[in-house]
């Protein structure tokens, strides 16, 4: 019995709860004392003054929950945040009081019963009336960015008191990491063994594909001038197409307890891998563990493929998926895109391919990627 109403009043006070201010403890001891005068004397001027400092006391608490009261807000994230960049997020509050304003209002965000100050001040909210506040948010670990609900302060009209009041405001946001810039050698190795070469087809690119005789409609920036001097006849350059690149990523989730660094790491690399590719114009395919997208590009794709490395966990090798198992051999849906195997710890390498790939080990210095 005792311990359900612990429960109760552990909820009653997170949704309300009033305490005194400085000024206010003051005024309740001067309050007390002007009682105890008008007990001892029976003064009448006495309790009239009592009466005056307990109806101060009784209009502060009514007109201060009236300013808390009916107030509605809806919050704004990012698609997606990236660990220690500054961000900005926005709260909409409304005033959903038909004829009472709102006064002296301190937004807090609530995150697991903590209290996060965004310095979010209101002075003055009309009833009806709406305020878009923005503020920066930063955040510092991958994964979900969780906020609870806000908490909403007021020590309106006299002081005295400071109400809150919670609202069960939820706001979720993705956490990946920024993307960085890889290594020349990386980037090389990509060019020589990825589809980064030219296709043998007609297309626009900067490799020589055909020279044939000029045809009406023909832009005349391609005209090669050298061929037309010696046949006397007008010819224009074709080229070879180089847009089609395609890349299968895989990213193994294997790692003990040890490697927990070096498996943020991995994730770290591959997000800058899938970003830098992505520039390049490259249909790219991800896969993290039981995670897989299919082949795509653009932005839509892009931020697709961050959400997945921002939600990615790190397996332990004891779990019922054998490291083997983590990332798929099979190459019917691969077609000759160019496989990019990323992988924190050795233990994880499964059957391995002639494409290319990276490792990354905590053997080697954390947060340098490594080809091999």
């Amino acid at each position: 019995m005792l311990s359900q109403m612990r429960v109760i009043l552990r909820r009653l006070t997170h949704r309300r709860s009033t305490r005194f201010t400085t000024e206010g403890i003051h005024f309740l001891l001067f309050t007390l004392a002007v009682g105890v005068a008008a007990i001892n004397t029976g003064n009448n001027l006495f309790y009239l003054l009592l009466a005056m400092l307990l109806s101060i006391i009784l209009i502060s608490g009514i007109a201060a929950e009236f300013c808390l009261r009916r107030l509605e807000f809806h919050r704004h994230f990012p698609d997606l945040l990236f660990i220690n960049e500054p961000a900005t997020a926005s709260l909409v509050l409304k005033n959903g009081k038909s004829w009472l304003p709102s006064f002296s209002l301190s937004l807090f965000d609530v995150r697991e019963g903590f209290d996060l100050d965004r310095q979010l001040v209101v002075p003055q909210l009309l009833p009806g009336s709406s305020q878009l506040l923005s503020y920066p948010l930063v955040a510092t670990h991958r994964g979900q960015l969780r906020l609870d609900g806000v908490r909403v302060v007021t020590a309106f009209p006299f002081g005295l008191f400071l109400k809150k009041a919670y609202y069960a405001v939820e706001g979720l946001a993705l956490v990946c990491p920024r993307p960085k810039p890889l290594r020349n050698d990386i980037l090389n190795g990509l060019l020589i063994a990825g589809q980064e070469q030219a296709i043998h087809q007609r297309g626009y690119g900067n490799e020589l594909y055909n020279i044939r005789q000029y045809k009406a409609g023909d832009d005349s920036r391609n005209i090669h001038w050298v061929t037309t001097a010696r046949t006397a006849k007008l010819m224009v350059r074709e080229a070879e197409a180089d847009n089609q690149r395609w890349a299968a990523i895989q990213l193994s989730l294997f790692a003990p307890d040890s490697h927990d660094k070096a498996f943020e790491e991995a994730v770290a690399f591959t997000v800058s891998l899938v970003y830098h590719l992505a520039a390049r114009g490259y249909q790219l395919k991800l896969t993290a563990g039981p995670a897989r997208s299919s082949f795509g590009q653009g932005e839509s794709h892009l931020l697709d493929l961050l959400r997945m490395l921002a939600l990615c966990e790190r397996r332990s090798p004891g779990t019922d998926v054998q490291p083997q198992d983590d990332l798929p051999t099979e190459c019917q849906d691969l077609g000759s895109a160019t496989v990019i195997r990323v992988q924190p710890w050795r233990g994880a390498e499964g059957p391995g391919t002639d494409n290319l790939g990276f490792f990354l080990d905590a053997e080697m210095s954390v947060g340098v990627p490594h080809a091999r």
